[in-house]
């Protein structure tokens, strides 16, 4: 059983399991009813997805700007509820499969990476 970072809208992976959407947003123009069908996520859960306030003062855009989200974005998630989610989808990874995820393309300026990081850090069980 493990947990798997995903690019939503990406196609799924066999044995993915649940797919969690970690976004601030659902996505524009589609109908509720087809965002699994259409590999978006299968649940919308906006607890693990960086504040409104931090996604418009600092865009992941350059080197200096990443250094600010992350610094930013770790301080929110390590928010008691955040912690406790946290801890909580790393526990699930050992007894079940499922995927996080969030529809920027490069993970590496993504706060998934973020995510894989603490996930990892609390013995996550990854694909």
């Amino acid at each position: 059983m493990t947990v798997r970072i995903v690019r939503l809208g990406s196609p799924r992976l066999e044995s993915e399991g649940l797919r969690i959407g970690t976004v601030r947003r659902p996505p524009r123009g589609i109908p509720k009813a087809e965002y699994a069908s259409r590999n978006i996520y299968d649940v919308w859960f906006p607890n693990l997805a960086p504040s409104k306030a931090l996604l418009k003062e600092a865009s992941p855009k350059d080197d200096p700007s990443w250094r600010t989200f992350k610094r930013r974005f770790l301080a929110e998630m390590n928010a008691p509820e955040a912690r406790r989610t946290l801890d909580l989808l790393a526990a699930l990874s050992h007894d079940t499969n499922f995927s996080v995820g969030c529809y920027c393309e490069n993970e590496a300026r993504c706060h998934r990476s973020i995510l894989r990081e603490l996930l990892g850090k609390r013995g996550a069980a990854f694909a």
